[in-house]
């Protein structure tokens, strides 16, 4: 039962000494050692994402994108935006770009080159204590000797049962007896290990300039993708200003473009116009001003965000408070928008860590689809994302395919400030379902004063299709209640019920910083992750 007398499940961890969060246990506890080594936030972090690169590799990898928000605890907020640009010679398309397979494999990844951009900011900004080899300890070992399958690894790979016989090197990886590894059972991914090694023994440049990255660069050749040795070589990571929007006094931080980081920054812009607090939390009229708020900023998004070096995204018109304003008007109660928008699926980890001086990361890694393009690069045991697939082969499109272009990103971790101090942490899995996550999360965090288990556990929703049901309706956790959905219905919105504490609802993790140094952090019950405070 939480405080304000609500039943959920799951873990609420509290410390006043530091925190890590993670999707995953193994992860978590990986990241709480180096906590309790004297390591920083950063350096926590660093251990956690390279962990989940092996414990949850249906959602993230080597192989795919990253990004990061730093708070030094002191009011100094940088982001980490780390997107593989497209390859210099990009084939010509004849329609769509494939969703799967090495035609998909067009970008290089810079997950690790946003690890080593984040391990330099801590040893100089920081002085971090910690070896760069030591932050690889527990995922080489898991890579190595094993570990126990999660049901997401198992549901996912059953899931796309029909489909990854046909994808290059993804048997020998993850079928090694011939067969999909059962739930709880061991695991083990040799050639990741050794990869692993090798960045662990010779720095992140390994993955892009050395021999790692020649044999990943030829793996990939082989199974027909054109990603090259110098398309890697040329793969850095970007360290931008934040994005910044008021709300209820503070401040929501997020990327800049490609991703929809602004997207969220907008929704909760709109939002900061209502009485939120003023709605019952859960109501027909408190999902309603939600979802219509998504609708303004999805339609937005889909119009202007692309690589704001090929085409101009106007960030400051955007979040002007004319811009919301107008938004805001628009939204009629009790009348649902008309929903004409694609939906973009994908899939992603949340992991954050908070140190003993207040220091924090707020980060989000990424193979795209589950899976990602479901090519193994070579001998190297690294799947690469499929995130070329977001592109678009029209040549008037913003977000048109170019060579050294990056792709539009639905990756968008976020912070919370109040007076400049970081407060909240925050993020989810779940690609178009990420800002509709966020602003249920948020609100319930800010405007309803829940604690994070009691924000990540209440029923959610998603606009939009689903792997599952290809209408563009209003997705409701049946916990939301049938009244509920009734008056929603009756507004207008298409509803189609989903069962309560679904994995179509995401997998966010929170984490908040009282202005007294209390830490509570939990990651959503849906998911088979846990916060751990030190």
């Amino acid at each position: 039962m939480s405080a304000i007398g609500i039943p959920v499940k799951g873990h609420l961890a509290r410390s006043s000494a530091g925190m890590v969060t993670s999707p995953h246990a193994l992860a978590s506890q990986a990241g709480l050692e180096v906590l309790r080594a004297g390591g920083n936030a950063i350096e926590a972090a660093i251990a956690i994402g390279a962990t989940l690169a092996v414990t949850y590799p249906h959602f993230t990898g080597l192989g795919g994108d990253a990004f990061w928000i730093i708070g030094d605890g002191a009011g100094a907020v940088r982001t980490l935006s780390g997107i593989g640009q497209a390859v210099a010679n990009p084939p010509a398309f004849d329609g769509a770009i494939p969703l799967r397979g090495a035609a998909a494999a067009l970008t290089t990844a810079a997950t690790v080159d946003t690890w080593d951009r984040a391990y330099a900011i801590s040893r100089d900004a920081w002085a971090g204590t910690q070896d760069w080899s030591a932050l690889f300890r527990r995922a080489i070992t898991y890579a190595e000797d094993g570990f126990a399958v999660t049901p997401s690894q198992h549901f996912w790979q059953t899931f796309r049962a029909a489909e990854l016989q046909d994808w290059p090197g993804f048997a020998r990886a993850f079928m090694p007896h011939g067969r999909i590894p059962e739930v709880g059972e061991r695991f083990r991914q040799p050639a990741l290990a050794r990869s692993l090694q090798r960045i662990a023994e010779h720095g992140a440049r390994e993955f892009y300039e050395g021999e790692l990255a020649a044999r990943i660069a030829a793996g990939l050749r082989a199974a027909g993708s054109p990603l090259t040795e110098a398309d890697l070589a040329a793969t850095r990571a970007r360290d931008e200003t934040a994005l910044r929007v008021p709300y209820r006094g503070g401040e929501l931080v997020s990327l800049r473009p490609p991703t929809q980081g602004i997207t969220t920054l907008q929704i909760l812009g709109i939002l900061d116009r209502f009485n939120v607090a003023g709605i019952p939390e859960g109501s027909a009229d408190y999902y309603h001003l939600l979802v219509e708020a998504i609708k303004l900023a999805f339609a937005e998004r889909d119009h202007h965000v692309a690589d704001p070096e090929f085409s101009e995204v106007p960030v400051d018109a955007m979040l002007s408070p004319a811009r919301l304003d107008a938004l805001a008007a628009r939204i009629r109660p009790g009348h649902a928008m008309p929903w004409p928008y694609p939906f973009r699926t994908g899939d992603t980890v949340y992991l954050a860590a908070v140190d003993r001086a207040g220091r924090c990361a707020s980060v989000l890694q990424t193979i795209y689809f589950d899976w990602g393009s479901g090519v193994l690069a070579g001998d190297t045991g690294i799947l690469w994302h499929n995130r070329g697939a977001a592109f678009s082969t029209d040549a008037q499109h913003h977000n048109v395919l170019r060579p050294g272009k990056r792709p539009f990103h639905t990756l968008n971790p976020g912070m919370y400030l109040e007076h400049d101090r970081p407060r909240l942490l925050y993020g989810t899995q779940g690609a178009d379902g990420q800002p509709q996550t966020l602003a249920a999360v948020l609100t319930r965090l800010i405007d309803y004063g829940m604690d994070p288990l009691t924000a990540l556990s209440r029923p959610r929703f998603l606009l939009g299709r689903t792997f599952s049901d290809s209408r563009d309706s209003l997705k409701l956790e049946a916990d939301a209640g049938e009244a509920v959905m009734q008056a929603l219905a009756a507004g207008g919105h298409e509803i189609s019920p989903i069962a309560a504490q679904s994995p179509l609802a995401g997998h966010p993790g929170a984490i908040r910083i009282d202005a007294d140094g209390t830490i509570t952090g939990a990651h959503d019950p849906r998911s088979d992750g846990i916060a751990i405070g030190l």
